[in-house]
């Protein structure tokens, strides 16, 4: 692990943004970049509420600042780089003797593509070494470990989980280095997911890596009951809390070799869907409503079906339901040459307890843990959007 910088020279990289900004009202912006640019400011960060991009990554940090000082000169530094990045200014010539303030990699003009730049914190960041302890959010633990789990420690939880979506993968690369770049010294990476959508074939939710669709019974987020019940945080949180959500990430390996095997009518019983068009058993398109009233006993969708144990659909477990924003991942082979994929699972909550883990509690011992395998993850509090230009990542929380 590196020690921190110096704060004189770690604060190099909040400098180096800040000039990139100011440049960015004199140089022009390229029309791409302007019409890909996601909206940076607001109550609750970019990335939460959005539909999924085509790529992400999801970053899990490790904080090696020294201090509550240096803490907060990372977090606004870590603000200022996502300011920029999202922005799609262009960076100016830093001359032939110094080095390129931008790595290049998405070409001289860096478009915003898309990008949004999530911050969420998680629970071990409240540790005696900031003085947090009284700031840290009510609901905010490690994340346990469920009876199928197999979990891997050096791919669970994280002080800081940096969650980045884009329409291209360099765009996303190209965001990680910049921020990698201008923090070195006050953080350093725990372990890493990069993420993927397919495209809906042929039209609706797109599908993971078992060929099924996911995401289809989402709540409705256009709805404000269900955004301020399910996802915002509410009573018993911080006052600096207020705009934030609880964020759930799960890696999730696939037993893919296996589940190729598996016949079609067995699969569709363990979802609970049609594997074609994502119907439930008992219909005929993707979103027609499931009525489990009129199937107590289980004859058309199993009372063991992902989909019914997920999500009941009763008044008593609508308070259970989550935000689903989950990402295909590919990770090429194993040590044994098996072929390693699988799904990173991001949701977001209220409340981690009342919600994910009721959820996930339902899901023990269903048919489908033969072919899946958690492997890693944490628990993170998703910060408050950033409200102003004198507003930064975590600034009510280190008040």
């Amino acid at each position: 692990m590196h020690s921190a910088l110096p704060r004189r020279r770690f604060l190099q990289g909040a400098a180096l943004a800040g000039g990139l900004v100011a440049a960015g009202g004199a140089a022009a912006v390229g029309e791409e970049a302007a019409q890909a640019a996601e909206p940076f400011e607001g109550q609750h960060q970019a990335g939460i509420i959005a539909p999924t991009s085509p790529h992400a990554a999801f970053v899990s940090l490790d904080v090696t600042a020294t201090g509550r000082a240096e803490l907060a000169d990372l977090f606004q530094t870590i603000t200022e780089q996502a300011r920029l990045l999202t922005s799609g200014v262009t960076p100016p010539d830093a001359g032939p003797a110094s080095p390129p303030l931008d790595n290049g990699i998405i070409g001289p003009s860096a478009p915003a593509g898309g990008l949004t730049v999530g911050l969420a914190v998680g629970s071990s960041l409240f540790d005696s070494r900031f003085g947090l302890a009284s700031r840290k959010p009510a609901k905010l633990k490690p994340m346990r470990t469920f009876p199928n789990d197999n979990l891997d420690p050096a791919r669970c939880h994280g002080d800081l989980m940096l969650q980045l979506r884009a329409d291209d993968q360099d765009t996303v690369l190209h965001a990680l280095r910049q921020i990698a770049r201008n923090t070195r010294g006050g953080m350093q990476v725990r372990w890493r997911m990069d993420g993927f959508t397919s495209k809906p074939r042929p039209s609706g939710a797109p599908r993971n890596l078992l060929g099924f669709k996911d995401g289809i019974a989402n709540p409705d987020v256009n709805k404000a009951s269900v955004r301020e019940n399910l996802i915002w945080v509410g009573d018993g949180e911080p006052a600096w809390a207020a705009g934030g959500t609880y964020q759930v990430v799960r890696i999730i390996r696939m037993l893919v070799e296996f589940w190729d095997r598996v016949s079609i009518d067995e699969q569709e019983q363990m979802f609970g869907r049609r594997k074609d068009t994502g119907a439930p058993l008992t219909g005929n398109k993707e979103t027609d409503p499931i009525q489990y009233g009129n199937d107590p006993k289980g004859y058309g969708i199993p009372l063991s079906s992902h989909i019914r144990l997920a999500n009941p659909r009763t008044p008593q477990t609508e308070k259970n339901r989550i935000l689903r924003r989950g990402y295909n991942y590919d990770l090429g082979t194993d040590s044994n040459g098996n072929l390693d994929m699988g799904l990173i699972f991001s949701c977001f909550q209220q409340d981690i307890t009342r919600q994910f883990e009721v959820t996930q509690a339902r899901l023990i011992d269903e048919p489908l843990v033969d072919y899946i395998s958690p492997v890693g993850g944490g628990y993170f509090f998703m910060l408050p959007g950033i409200r102003d230009s004198g507003d930064h990542f975590g600034k009510g929380m280190l008040a």
